[in-house]
Order: structure tokens, then sequence, then C-alpha cells
């Protein structure tokens, strides 16, 4: 790599860390929860919303764009109590994989991410049913 390559890469990742380090954690979890919804899920689709920190911030996004119409006709399986109110206080549609088991996408956070880019989920209580939807949806996000 030619010195000029090396210098602009070392000042663009420079930008970026120092732009990540203003953001706080919670901010970092809602712009990745939004990004998330807004480019993975479309009208009708069925959609797996996770539990934590960062799913809180998905399913905002979703009951935002239901609310504006910008998404129509999407059914929601919420992975814990906690999230299921929370979908439920913002309309919408709730359905279980009784009834929908195979979903388009599911969204949810992870506790640790290792140096491969594996995910590590925690023990929760919500853990068995993350698990359940994370295997029915054809992406996973």
């Amino acid at each position: 790599v030619s010195p000029s390559v090396a210098r602009h890469y070392a000042a663009a990742t420079s930008t970026t860390l120092n732009m990540a380090e203003k953001l706080s954690q919670d901010e970092l979890k809602k712009m990745v929860g939004y990004k998330s919804v807004d480019d993975y899920v479309k009208s009708g689709m069925v959609v797996g919303l996770g539990t934590g920190s960062t799913a809180y911030f998905a399913v905002e996004r979703v009951g935002e764009l239901l609310k504006s119409g910008e998404l129509k006709d999407i059914v929601c399986i919420p992975t814990s109590v906690r999230t299921k109110e929370q979908a439920e206080s913002l309309d919408i549609p709730l359905v279980t994989l009784d009834t929908h088991s195979k979903l388009d996408v599911a969204i949810d956070g992870a506790d640790e991410v290792d140096p491969d880019l594996n995910l590590v989920k925690g023990g929760g209580g919500a853990l068995l049913r993350e698990k359940m939807v994370e295997v029915c949806a054809d992406k996973f996000i």
C-alpha cells in the first residue's frame, strides 16, 4: 500500500472513530435499530422482533413507519413479553409462530460479537423464543 493511501485510510478511520466516540452507546444502538428496519423491512412482510436495547429501537422504528403509512400490511412476532408490550403500545399487529412459522426477517441485537463476527446472545429469559424466531426467519439481522 502506498504511503498516501495508508494516510488516507488512517485519516478516514480516525474521523469515523472520532464521530463514534461522540455518540453515546444508546445513540449508536438507535442508529443500528432504525437502519435495520429501514434496509430490511418492507410492506407485506412477517417480521420477528427481538428483545433488548437495540431491538427496542427497531420496534420503535416499525411503529413509526406503520403510523406514517410508509409500512403496510406487516405482522410481527415478538420474542418476549417486554417486546410484545412495546409493540402493542405502538399498534404493531402481532401474530405467533403457531400461525406464521415462516418469517421474512428477524431483527435482534447481540450481547457480544467475536472477531469472526459470530453473535453471542445472553442467557436471558427470552433466549429460547429469540432462537426459535431466528431459525424461522429467511434473514436474520
